[in-house]
């Protein structure tokens, strides 16, 4: 049936009418645009609020139906900054985004309506910076973009040492197992920090503890059989000071620890190589001082070959029961080892975790094997400054160098919750990664390690609420 326009304007008197006589204003009933706060709204010394500036002329009836339909109330008038801007209270548990939809749908009286926003003070990230002398070149740990051996880093890319040790700087309860050349025991900057066995008198000649082995005061020698592991090279030297020099002494340069408790494991000779029994023996060594009591929770392993060994995997499985992670570096053929593997980092064991080494500009070095299946993640390989035997210190590159921050960054972790388990353990490396796109599809977590993520440390604060 046709109606006549006298119809249509005695129905729509009605309806403005009824809406007026119910209190429900107009703008509510219109189709309202998707308004979303992200965060909760802060509190504030007058409840949940908002600021609304009406718009000159607006009309006191609908201020006052807006007002009264979500039982908001007027708190302060800004009149000295702008005549009609108001801070409203709203009862808790009313939904600040159908309140700001009601009031910025009333284009005819409100300019504008906003959150009672919370602002952040401006504060920098805690960092933590240690006063050994040559921390400016290691760009591992804090990179500035120095230039290092000639080739200028991009700022960033580091583990981001300096806010994890925010955080923690280590601890002494901390046992990490270097297995490898060696280590310089004496040397100035590593002394501090080297595991003593406390239940053996050094040089007297006697097994004390009775585990096998004589005067094994500060570690164990696989080549020679006995309790000398002196370095033999420079290698595990080198990897140690990237674990736990000391920190924060005025001397050379730091580790990612700068408090922890190395245990020197010897099982390659001088000549740079080391048997299979002997480095079976050394992981023996660590476990059997597991067992006995020593908090020994991470073993630092940089060398490895093309022999697949069911011996050598069922030790490092061992030292896994135990509650020991095995970090392994991936190898420096620059080749892809799902294709061919390198063991010991890729019998893809629960306990191990390998390692790529990346430069200071975040690319994967040319030299490091990579893997998306088989290689966990990548760390600082390339230039590395670290300590090395007659209080030396030299620049060393490889996955022998980006294993040993790894297994840094675990033993800060353990220092920090002393109960993670080694699934967890791995898994939290894994998952504080700092993504790098050129690592994607080249290792599995497809980033570069995090120690700032790693140990929970503060990240920036975007003050930002958005909708």
């Amino acid at each position: 049936m046709k109606r006549s326009p006298a119809y249509h304007l005695t129905l729509g008197l009605m309806v403005i009418l009824m809406a007026f006589i119910m209190g429900v204003p107009r703008q509510i009933r219109m189709q309202r645009k998707r308004i979303s706060v992200v965060g909760t709204l802060p509190k504030s010394p007058f409840g949940p609020g908002l600021i609304v500036k009406y718009k000159d002329g607006a009309r006191p009836s609908a201020i006052s139906a807006l007002r009264d339909h979500f039982k908001a109330t007027q708190l302060l008038s800004f009149d000295s900054i702008e005549h009609g801007l108001d801070f409203e209270s709203i009862p808790s548990g009313v939904d600040i985004n159908e309140v700001l939809a009601a009031y910025d749908a009333d284009r005819d009286d409100v300019e504008y309506a906003e959150p009672n926003f919370r602002y952040e003070e401006d504060h920098l990230i805690p960092t933590l910076f240690p006063n050994d002398p040559n921390f400016g070149l290691q760009w591992g740990l804090v990179n500035n973009g120095q230039e290092i051996n000639g080739k200028a880093g991009k700022k960033g890319v580091d583990i981001g040492a300096s806010t994890a040790w925010a955080v923690t700087t280590g601890s002494e309860d901390v046992v990490v197992a270097v297995i490898d050349s060696g280590v310089d025991y004496k040397h100035t900057d590593l002394a501090g920090n080297i595991w003593e066995n406390k239940k053996e008198i050094p040089n007297n000649g006697i097994d004390d503890d009775g585990n096998g082995v004589v005067d094994d005061y500060n570690g164990y020698n696989a080549v020679d059989d006995n309790g000398d592991p002196m370095d033999a090279d420079q290698h595990g030297t080198h990897c140690a000071g990237i674990i736990g020099a000391e920190g924060d002494n005025g001397e050379g340069v730091v580790g990612v620890n700068w408090h922890v408790k190395i245990m020197p494991v010897r099982f390659i000779s001088s000549g740079g190589g080391g048997t299979l029994s002997d480095a079976i023996e050394g992981i023996n060594y660590v476990v059997k001082m597991k067992k006995r009591g020593v908090n020994v929770r991470v073993i630092s392993a940089s060398w490895g070959g093309l022999q697949y060994s069911k011996a050598l995997k069922d030790a490092i499985e061992a030292a896994g029961r135990e509650g020991i992670l095995f970090v392994a570096a991936a190898g420096n053929s620059g080749v892809d080892n799902d294709r061919m593997p390198h063991y010991p980092s890729s019998y893809g064991l629960d306990n191990i975790v390998a390692v790529a080494a990346s430069d200071n500009n975040d690319h994967l070095t040319s030299f490091s094997n990579w893997g998306a299946k088989s290689v966990d993640l990548a760390a600082p390989g390339k230039d590395i400054l670290s300590t090395t035997p007659g209080d030396s210190y030299s620049l060393m590159s490889g996955t022998s160098m980006a294993a040993p921050f790894v297994s840094g960054v675990a033993a800060l972790i353990i220092s920090k919750e002393k109960n993670i388990t080694v699934t967890q353990l791995k898994k939290r490396l894994l998952e504080s990664v700092d993504p790098v796109p050129e690592l994607k599809g080249k290792v599995v977590s497809g980033g570069r390690l995090c120690a700032a993520k790693a140990v929970g440390a503060e990240e920036p604060n975007v003050g930002s609420i958005t909708y």
